[in-house]
């Protein structure tokens, strides 16, 4: 499957972000920044996502309605990792896709078998209005943060 291109909707997708038995349709009302990572807890990862805990008053400033980050981990995991990396709280929505399924609708997994035991995703960002791609950006390498990255996408919206 090719990746989802600017333009492209956003497939619907019921989403698990706090527990593995409860899910709730993505909300992709007005602007969203959506964001995929390879793994929970991973070296590259646990560096790229404070920034966007930061600046999240920047992202709400500018519009976004939510910030979503997507990993190929369960629920039990995802939490822990958003408690890890934000301890005081924040409005950034970590959502576990534990089978990968919506992380491969949009053409995104990665294939890290020999890493991280299998199906993950690709390291991509994509701003959307309301179920639509606005922009897409994609790492060239999973440890690559770069325009993916929260100031980069700041400049973007």
């Amino acid at each position: 499957m090719s990746i989802i291109a600017q333009g492209a909707t956003i497939p619907a997708a019921d989403v698990k972000e706090n527990a593995p038995d409860s899910t709730s349709p993505l909300e992709l009302k007005g602007k969203n920044v959506l964001i995929g990572v390879p793994g929970a807890f991973t070296t590259p990862c646990n560096g790229h996502l404070p920034e966007f805990i930061a600046k999240y008053d920047e992202f709400k400033a500018k519009g976004v309605n939510n910030v979503y980050v997507f990993a190929v981990n369960d629920t039990f995991v995802t939490k822990a990792w958003k408690e890890f990396l934000a301890p005081e709280g924040t409005g950034v929505r970590f959502i576990a896709d534990d089978q990968g399924k919506f992380v491969s609708s949009l053409g995104l997994q990665l294939d890290a078998t020999g890493l991280l035991g299998g199906l993950r995703s690709k390291r991509w960002a994509i701003i959307a209005d309301d179920d639509k791609v606005s922009k897409i950006f994609v790492e060239d390498a999973p440890p690559n943060v770069t325009v993916t990255a929260a100031g980069a996408l700041l400049k973007e919206l």
